[in-house]
């Protein structure tokens, strides 16, 4: 047990070094990618538009998706194990570089900034459209900003810190189980005519799965926010004030923090689909939202990150000490 708690832990904070170096190649087919085949070929086979069987066969589809999405690198990493803790340890640095992603978030990102720091609004719009779900044709540029900055601040949470959350827990394996659901949710958990039944199993799993790691991520940020030069009290404040103003119980928690640590308001009406969706402020309007506040957002995501890599590691090296003088 301590061998293989200590190479997870070796694996989990290689394979965010590699992202930080590497990040994510295009070329390079992901395994989430294969999660959301397996997804939409459940959904064309088992969602039928019925109530009470769409509620059954919703929940069958995540439990399978979850159990297959856990069960085959769980099978890769046992086979690595067995063949020596090297080879153990580079398959699992190889699947934590596939989980932890802060380098192309931030990088996506980066290029709504670009954009609309060379004027380009209609440019930053298609950028941006590659990363938020909403109608982006829509937006100016204080909109295309706000979409970017609501992303980097969500996701830190959904795609950086819940990975890495699960991973510490359960290694790589957990961090696909995770990664299986966010997609499972991205994908089915929409509450309109289609999925209110069949996505429901996915939008709740989804919802007790992010509860403990987004306000974790959302303190983290918090106390990062002195060391990338940003508002922690006024932080704080938001966070207190506006955590719950989403219809999500977690997509909050992390916008908050990122509104008051930024000055700015987030959120508001957004249009999906051609219909507008009213959705509460998050923040306070102090100033205008600008293209750099993406550049700031980012700068507090990856700080947030590295601060939840450190208490990990930390946690971890004092129960590999109590493990090893037991």
């Amino acid at each position: 047990m301590f061998k293989l708690l200590l190479w997870q832990t070796a694996a989990m904070l290689t394979g965010f070094l590699i992202d930080c170096v590497v990040g994510d190649p295009a070329w390079l087919p992901h395994p989430v990618m294969a999660i959301g085949r397996l997804i939409s070929f459940m959904d064309k086979k088992l969602r039928k538009g019925d109530e009470k069987g769409d509620l059954r066969r919703g929940a069958f589809t995540v439990a399978c998706v979850c159990l297959i999405s856990a069960a085959l690198p769980a099978a890769l990493l046992f086979g690595a194990w067995r063949i020596s803790e090297y080879a153990y340890f580079a398959v699992s640095a190889i699947l934590c570089w596939q989980l932890i992603a802060p380098r192309q978030l931030a990088r996506e990102s980066a290029k709504v900034m670009r954009r609309l720091q060379a004027g380009d609004l209609p440019g930053a719009r298609n950028a941006v459209s590659n990363i938020v779900g909403r109608d982006t044709e829509v937006l100016d540029e204080k909109g295309v900003c706000r979409a970017a900055v609501e992303t980097v601040a969500e996701n830190a949470s959904d795609g950086v810190a819940a990975p890495i959350f699960y991973t510490f827990l359960f290694g790589a394996a957990g961090g696909f189980l995770y990664k299986a659901v966010n997609t499972l949710d991205s994908m089915l958990g929409y509450k309109n005519e289609k999925y209110l039944y069949f996505g429901r199993a996915a939008a709740k799993t989804d919802d007790f799965f992010n509860f403990i790691p987004s306000r974790l991520c959302a303190w983290l940020m918090i106390a990062s926010c002195p060391f990338v030069r940003l508002d922690a009290k006024n932080a704080l404040r938001i966070f207190r004030r506006d955590r719950f103003n989403h219809a999500s119980p977690n997509s909050a928690q992390t916008e908050s923090v990122c509104a008051g640590a930024l000055g700015v308001r987030l959120a508001g009406d957004a249009v999906y689909g051609g219909v507008v969706h009213k959705k509460k402020f998050i923040g306070d309007a102090g100033r205008d939202i600008a293209f750099d506040d993406i550049k700031r957002a980012n700068r507090l995501m990856y700080a947030a990150t590295v601060a939840l890599l450190l208490l990990f590691t930390g946690l971890r090296a004092a129960e590999l000490a109590v493990i090893y003088f037991a």
